[in-house]
Order: C-alpha cells, then structure tokens, then sequence
C-alpha cells in the first residue's frame, strides 16, 4: 500500500463527510493505492455515527473510537501503530488541511529525499490572538532543538513507515515530532508550504493554556532525549558544583577566621555570618542533587529499556 492517512478527530462531525470525500477524489485522480484511518478521540457529538456510516461499504476506511478523550498525541499513537501504507500522512479533521497537498508530500517521501515533511501554514486565516504567540512558540522551539522549521504544530505532515515505528507520540507530544524524529536518529526533515483554509465548521479546540503546558512539555522532552539514560551527568554535574562551590566558600570563611584571630583583628562569629549559611546550603542542595543522579542511575539501569537502539542496517545478522 502506498499511503496511509491518519486523522485525529475530537467533536468534528460536520466536517467529515467533506474531507473524506475530497481524500478520495485526490486518491483517485493520482491513482495511490491507500487507507484512510478515523481516530476519534472520545468525541461528544455524533462524529462516531458520521465515520461508521463512511465506512459502510468502502474498504479504504478504518476507525479508532477512544472511550474518552485522551488527545490528540493518544490518537496519533494509536494511528501510527496500525497504519500500513510506506508513507504515512497526518492531517486535522476540520478541513483547514488541503487534502490537494498529500500527493506531493508523498512524493518527497516516496522519493527517499525526506524523513518527514513538516507542513508550513505560511498565510494563515486564524486570529492575531492565536498568529502572534504561535510565532513566539515556534521560535522558541527552532532555537531549543535546532531544528529549522517554521510550524512545529501543523498538523499536516507526512512521514516514511520506519519514522512512525521509531517513534513514540504521548503526553502533547504531537507538538515535537520532529525533535522526537530527530533523537530516533532520522536526519531528513523537510517543510513545504502547505494551503491553509478558514475554519468552516465548528469551532478551535485551541486554548491559552496550552503554552503553558506546551513549554512544560518541551522542558521533558528536551530533559528525557538528552539525559534520560545518563541522569548522572546532569544531576551529578551540578551537585559536584554546587558542592565545590559551597565548599570553597565555607573554606574561604573559615581561613579568614584563623587569620583574624592570629592576627588579634576583632572578628564576628561563623555562626553569625550569612555567608556561612549559604556555603552551607549550597553544600547540602549539592549533595541532594549528586544523589538525585545517583538514583536516577539506579532507575534507569533498572529500566527493561535500558538497552533499546534504533537499528536499520544489519549485515551477517538474524534480522
């Protein structure tokens, strides 16, 4: 099979007959061979009645009902580990997503020359409340990981099967594939310039919250890919400066102490001095955290997935 198209739908039952029916005619008139898979994510409406009635009669589509709504990185895990097309393509279900583009992000797929292509909505029709704190996200996000894209969250990507079986989307990591791509060892990330529409049906699921969250969530991923199976190294390093650090300062107190009174030069007492008390803090938290690494390293060689690699090319080998 040559493409899979998994949608992520929470509460889009007006949309759906629509997208579907633009999928199929783009399909058929570049004659790929493909599925389309309906994850719905606990949707509230009747968007369940809507896929099942798609369904009915055409082989090309599969669903996913979620008991309740678990999000949007739930329902792309759950796509992704049953898709079988050699490329897979991701897209929302609210019909702001050209379905036009998905033959030409096969192709660059399809090609061997990209990973994963990331869609970029260059113009978009949303409001300058969600335009503007979506450029600041986006920026803080090419400067975190390094990784040149424009629109880290379109939902419009495309993928290659060995991508999608590397890669584990959970939490509200959807917003980070390509960092999590990235650390699974792929090097070939492309954008493209992708059309975006007007909201024609319902309306966004966007909140202000999810900056908050989304900046939380970019600290974990970050802090996991970089230190998860060597949380020593940081924990470690900073307990062993910090220690130091503290250290040196109490030293430095306590010296001065004994060349005062050799000296007969009237000086307070240790004990009195704030100095002291921040030497000795800074020695405590440093010892805490060398012992946050310590056991970190105890977990994580306790962790069945302590030794698990990404893996592609063998020689001589069982597969």
């Amino acid at each position: 099979m040559d493409l899979s198209v998994v949608i992520p739908s929470y509460n889009e039952e007006e949309s759906l007959e629509e997208l579907i029916s633009w999928i199929r005619k783009v399909m058929s008139e570049h004659s790929l061979s493909y599925e389309i898979i309906m994850v719905d994510d606990g949707s509230t409406d009747h968007t369940w009645e809507v896929i099942e009635k798609l369904a009915d009669g055409h082989e090309d589509l599969r669903a996913i009902g979620f008991r309740k709504n678990y999000g949007k990185s739930a329902a792309l895990h759950s796509g992704f580990r049953v898709a079988a097309g050699e490329v897979v393509v991701t897209m929302d279900a609210d019909l702001q997503d050209s379905p036009d583009e998905i033959p030409e992000l096969y192709n660059m797929i399809a090609s061997g020359k990209f990973d994963l292509v990331s869609g970029w909505k260059k113009k978009r029709y949303d409001p300058l409340s969600k335009r503007i704190p979506s450029k600041l996200y986006n920026w803080t996000v090419r400067r975190t990981t390094g990784i040149g894209l424009h629109d880290f969250n379109c939902g419009l990507k495309a993928y290659s099967k060995h991508v999608v079986r590397s890669i584990e989307v959970y939490g509200e990591m959807h917003r980070y594939i390509p960092y999590l791509v990235k650390q699974a060892g792929f090097k070939k990330i492309g954008e493209k310039i992708v059309h975006h529409q007007k909201r024609k049906y319902g309306s966004s699921k966007y909140g202000y919250k999810r900056f908050m969250v989304g900046f939380l969530d970019l600290m974990t991923i970050v802090f996991i890919s970089r230190f998860g199976k060597k949380p020593m190294h940081l924990f470690g390093s900073l307990g062993t400066l910090m220690f130091v650090v503290g250290f040196v300062a109490a030293a430095y107190l306590g010296l001065q102490k004994l060349y005062f009174l050799r000296h007969r030069i009237q000086a307070i007492l240790l004990a009195d001095s704030p100095y002291f008390y921040l030497a000795l803090a800074s020695m405590i938290i440093g010892t805490q955290l060398f012992m946050a690494g310590f056991i970190g390293e105890l977990v994580s060689r306790s962790s069945v997935e302590r030794n698990t690699y990404q893996i592609n090319r063998k020689i001589g080998t069982e597969a």
